[in-house]
């Protein structure tokens, strides 16, 4: 087996460490580079940029849930090392080998846009490419040293990021898709993702808009936000309940 090399020695750094590492990173920089409040003195193209984002993001987050709906992966390795017991191929994992990530990849592209500073948009995106690029790296030297041959075949026949639509119907052949088990295990990822676009909203308005504005904002952004507590708690609730299953009643003779 070939040594590891810099690139891959860094993403098993990225990969140990990411949990502290994307949102300390995403504090700093929207804490250094304000939000603009227009672009070239229009509004519409504020707004414009805001609905463009959105369905970026959304988009994000539906390409996630379709992955993990189809076939769940145990995520986060190891000893925080990067670790597989199979190797899965099938599902969205059929259409590229790293829809996880995809989808992450349009959920910061989208946040970052939403955000607005040049510097963020450009830094930001590029940035997290690097970051998941370098963790692909190792965890493809982990599976070509676990699954050999298997892992090369499947690497020949899939694409690492641009999802082949054309393998949809041999990807999902056989398979049943779960939305609730979907929702029960990328809550987090969803309520994480909306908490900071309401964040990145409330504090545009108040350091950037009118007085008036902002007291008119922030009832519907304070809403939203204890609507997804709301929707969090329930999902959570959910879980809880699902895993103790219905009681079983008395045998009858």
């Amino acid at each position: 087996m070939n040594p590891k090399s810099s690139f891959i020695r860094i993403g098993d750094f990225f990969f140990k460490w990411r949990n502290y590492i994307v949102p300390s990173l995403l504090v700093l920089l929207f804490l250094s580079f304000p939000t603009p409040t227009r672009y070239w003195g229009m509004a519409w193209l504020e707004e414009t940029k805001d609905l463009l984002a959105l369905f970026i993001v959304v988009s994000g987050l539906a390409f996630r849930l379709a992955t993990i709906g189809w076939v769940y992966i145990k995520r986060g390795g190891m000893d925080k090392k990067v670790y597989a017991d199979r190797l899965v191929t099938t599902g969205f994992f059929g259409l590229c080998r790293n829809p996880l990530y995809v989808g992450n990849m349009l959920i910061y592209s989208g946040i970052f846009l939403v955000h607005g500073h040049p510097v963020v948009i450009v830094f930001g995106t590029a940035f997290f490419f690097f970051l998941y690029s370098s963790i692909i790296a190792a965890e493809e030297f982990y599976l070509h040293a676990h699954f050999g041959q298997e892992y090369a075949d499947y690497c020949a026949h899939v694409p690492r990021w641009m999802p082949d639509f054309s393998r949809y119907r041999e990807a999902t052949a056989t398979m049943e898709y779960s939305f609730r088990q979907a929702i029960f295990k990328d809550v987090m990822t969803i309520f994480n993702t909306f908490t900071a676009i309401s964040l990145i909203e409330l504090i545009e308005h108040y350091l950037f808009y009118p007085r008036e504005m902002f007291w008119l904002a922030a009832p519907f952004i304070f809403d939203f936000m204890t609507f997804l507590i709301a929707g969090l708690m329930l999902v959570r609730f959910l879980k809880k309940a699902d895993r103790r299953g219905p009681k079983q009643g008395p045998i009858s003779p």
